[in-house]
């Protein structure tokens, strides 16, 4: 065959691919993709994106191969308008790049659909932890715990868990990279999916789905602890609702406030608060919060208790100027009890400007 001849421009071409598709797939290989494993799934799903990029690889440097080559080799020269030759096809040829390309689609829907199934199957022992989303915070429920509530997501490692996945507004996405796996928040239906954390430690819960002017602000934290710190951590919080979370704090209503603040009550990623150390600007700052609260309080006739209050459990009630509605969750009343509540008040007057004994 003429190709074969040395210097033909084919197999140049040729020997040009086949070295690119060794340097590419050993490259894409070599590339750390993703973060560590922290679920059962993870494993598999990795491997699952090696087989892929084995596949997928070759074939893209083979494609730019062969484009590079036409555009190279067939080329018209400067000045020629004329047509080019008539090709009526090779219908040998179109089979076989329709057949190859089918073959291997197939093969990677079948892979993947057994990894799939392999991981969605039910488990012995399974816990539930419902997933809200809402402009833009998330906020978790244990419903066979206690319903226990929590805006930080806590998880017993080697248990599975089934996430049941909603929102009250507009769409979200539930993604914890670690874990490999993620799903849709769709208003008004609940989606789902099974993970089994397997390595304790501290990991991200990320919105990925872009949900309006705070979407960067949605992200949150999964704390994978052992299973005796996680029956630890749920009787703490049966326990935080009857006391504000003072126990768990050593009776400081100052520190409870605070860690209410920081950890389950979200509030950081949007507000700055010096006592916290947060620099959000989503939410107006609250280190004059006294201030303010007595300012715009008298305007709704109310103390700046009350406004505080009501700031919280119903932000839309009253906006500072210059701030939009719809960007705080209306959800706190939810998710945080009375008494942690009236303790988070109290943080913050205290802390913003208020009484400082």
């Amino acid at each position: 065959m003429r190709f074969l001849r040395r210097g033909h421009p084919l197999l140049k071409m040729a020997i040009f691919s086949l070295v690119a598709m060794v340097i590419g797939t050993v490259v894409s290989l070599w590339i750390d993709w993703f973060p560590v494993q922290a679920s059962t799934a993870a494993d598999d799903i990795d491997t699952l994106y090696d087989v892929l990029l084995i596949a997928s690889v070759p074939v893209f440097v083979l494609v730019m191969a062969v484009a590079i080559y036409s555009v190279t080799a067939f080329k018209a020269k400067p000045g020629d308008m004329s047509d080019g030759a008539p090709i009526h096809g090779n219908t040998r040829l179109e089979v076989i790049w329709v057949t190859i390309p089918f073959i291997m689609v197939s093969a990677a829907a079948i892979y993947g659909w057994i990894v799939l199934d392999d991981i969605e199957a039910k488990q012995p022992n399974t816990m539930i932890v419902d997933v809200r989303g809402q402009q833009f915070a998330w906020d978790f429920t244990y419903p066979d715990e206690g319903k226990v509530k929590s805006n930080q997501l806590y998880l017993p490692v080697n248990r599975p868990v089934e996430f049941r996945v909603t929102t009250d507004d507009v769409l979200h996405d539930f993604w914890v990279p670690e874990f490999r796996l993620k799903t849709d928040a769709v208003p008004g239906l609940t989606t789902k999916f099974r993970a089994t954390p397997s390595k304790t430690g501290t990991y991200n819960v990320v919105c990925a789905e872009l949900c309006g002017i705070g979407h960067s602000t949605m992200r949150n934290t999964v704390r994978v602890l052992p299973e005796k710190d996680f029956d630890a951590w749920l009787a703490k919080q049966q326990g935080s609702e009857a006391d504000g979370g003072a126990a768990a704090a050593g009776g400081d209503m100052t520190a409870a406030g605070r860690d209410l603040f920081t950890g389950d009550g979200g509030c950081t990623a949007c507000h700055t608060l010096a006592d916290a150390e947060s620099v959000g600007a989503l939410g107006p700052a609250l280190d004059e919060l006294a201030a303010d609260a007595e300012k715009y309080g008298k305007q709704e006739g109310q103390s700046p208790e009350e406004y505080v209050k009501t700031a919280i459990v119903d932000p839309n009630a009253f906006l500072v100027p210059n701030f939009s509605e719809g960007v705080m969750p209306e959800n706190f009343k939810e998710t945080l009890s009375a008494e942690e509540i009236d303790t988070l008040v109290k943080y913050l007057l205290t802390v913003g400007g208020g009484d400082k004994g």
